[in-house]
């Protein structure tokens, strides 16, 4: 499979998420909230997915910010919304799925 090769930028954003996200409870419950929030996104395009989207949307969120209060610092997306991809990017590149290469700096 081709990787999508991220330029400057975006890699930086890819590092600086990293970064803020070290703390070993925060990338646990980021490895669940993130699929549980990606996942509620096709459920919700059927209208009777949508209850269920809902639920899978918020308690995923709810992860995500249980995972914040561990790792001390705000949720990267309140400073720049390219995070919420970024997000789904370090999920992948967490579980092994490596779908981009990164710029040389």
């Amino acid at each position: 499979m081709r990787k999508i090769r991220l330029n400057e930028e975006w890699t930086r954003l890819f590092e600086r998420y990293r970064h803020e996200h070290q703390h070993p409870m925060n990338k646990r419950l980021h490895k669940v909230g993130i699929p549980l929030i990606l996942s509620s996104i096709p459920v919700a395009a059927t209208l009777i997915g949508l209850p269920l989207a809902a639920g899978l949307f918020t308690v995923g969120w709810g992860f995500q910010f249980a995972g914040h209060l561990f790792e001390g610092r705000k949720p990267t997306f309140v400073d720049d919304k390219r995070a919420l991809l970024i997000g789904a990017m370090w999920y992948l590149d967490q579980i092994g799925v490596t779908v981009f290469e990164e710029t040389s700096a």
